[in-house]
């Protein structure tokens, strides 16, 4: 017989402790939601920093995402 059964080997999930997912998960969310104010929210009555540095440092993307900035 040349066709016999070969066993064949299965790849085994890796399993990931919430424990160690969880600061790498908060670290994100906290960088996308400074991302965000940073191209969305950082002008005019919101500035954080004063001046324009970071609005024209981030106007290509903020227009390009879809925020108003004029």
């Amino acid at each position: 017989m040349a066709n016999a059964a070969v066993p064949q080997s299965r790849p085994v999930p890796v399993r990931i402790p919430v424990r160690e997912l969880l600061p790498w998960t908060i670290f994100a969310g906290v960088l996308a939601l400074a991302l965000i104010y940073f191209v969305g929210a950082e002008q005019g009555a919101t500035s954080l920093i004063s001046g324009d540095t970071v609005h024209e440092f981030v106007h290509d993307a903020r227009h390009l995402l879809g925020f108003p900035c004029h």
